[in-house]
């Protein structure tokens, strides 16, 4: 933390989330995995080889034993997953025994995490974001995942954070994510949630991180209420809902089973043409109503 200006809980976060504390680190050699995706993966087969030539030089460099390169069947590695090109561009000597070794040395594997976040713009003594409640009567066409306010300025249309507690810095920027629709708890992501992003592009990844790194601290469980009846969508599901929207003439453009910005629209589109809160979010009733629809 003193070196690098990462927050601690947030590096023993991800190491949590990445290998339980390095309980499981994967039982794939990394070598002889990235080895069988370059020869065999039916795409990437260019970033597969370029990653096996990679691992091959952590080796012939001296940083880890051939049998000790263990990790996960894409290749992530050590106590906190990185790629190796992750490894040749982050990973820290932090011991000082001249390897740079983030699977036996726990030191290396936290302050290689450390400087990634870093550099990727970790804003040091900051939180990732906020548990907000929302105004009744509420604009949910704010919470598109890249409309960018101040906190003061969300504070002026009504969010409030759910303990009651005032935002410490108004002039924080934030965006409003609601990752379960807006039946679900509502989140002001700050800049290092999106730094956190950066380790892994999932929502649902980064909320973890930061949410554990609140709890090692001492903070309590989300306040909102995560119903399953909200849960995401399969892509098979987000290409159902898709194509039902197009053939009501919602257009959302090719059925791919991606949720995209012109997705989101097209939800919106539907729920306000019904009366529902135009949240944009597919869910499993979400579909369901859309497929009732077609009955009526």
């Amino acid at each position: 933390e003193s070196r690098y200006g990462v927050d601690r809980e947030a590096v023993l976060a991800i190491w949590g989330m990445e290998t339980n504390y390095g309980g499981f680190m994967g039982k794939h050699n990394v070598i002889r995995a990235l080895a069988t995706l370059a020869y065999e993966a039916p795409r990437r087969r260019s970033y597969w080889r370029r990653e096996l030539l990679k691992a091959v030089s952590v080796v012939q460099g001296g940083h880890v034993r051939f049998e000790d390169m263990e990790g996960s069947w894409a290749g992530a590695m050590g106590h906190t997953q990185f790629m190796p090109s992750s490894w040749e561009a982050y990973a820290k000597d932090y011991n000082g025994d001249g390897r740079r070794d983030i699977w036996t040395s726990i030191p290396d594997a936290l302050a290689s995490t450390a400087y990634y976040l870093q550099k990727h713009g970790w804003q040091t003594g900051k939180t990732w974001g906020y548990e907000v409640t929302l105004p009744a009567g509420f604009d949910f066409h704010l919470a598109d995942d890249k409309t960018t306010m101040t906190v003061g300025e969300w504070s002026r249309r009504g969010v409030s954070r759910v303990n009651g507690r005032a935002f410490p810095r108004a002039s924080d920027r934030a965006i409003l994510v609601m990752p379960a629709g807006a039946s679900g708890p509502a989140f002001l992501m700050l800049k290092n949630f999106y730094v956190i992003k950066r380790y892994n592009h999932s929502t649902s990844y980064a909320l973890a991180v930061g949410h554990l790194a609140d709890r090692i601290i001492g903070g309590g469980p989300l306040a909102g209420d995560w119903s399953r009846e909200y849960l995401p969508l399969s892509r098979t599901e987000t290409t159902e809902l898709q194509r039902e929207l197009n053939r009501r003439g919602f257009n959302v453009g090719k059925a791919d089973g991606r949720v995209g910005p012109a997705t989101r629209r097209g939800i919106r589109a539907y729920q306000k043409a019904r009366g529902l809160i135009p949240d944009g979010y597919p869910s499993v009733v979400l579909l369901a109503r859309i497929k009732l629809d077609s009955y009526n």
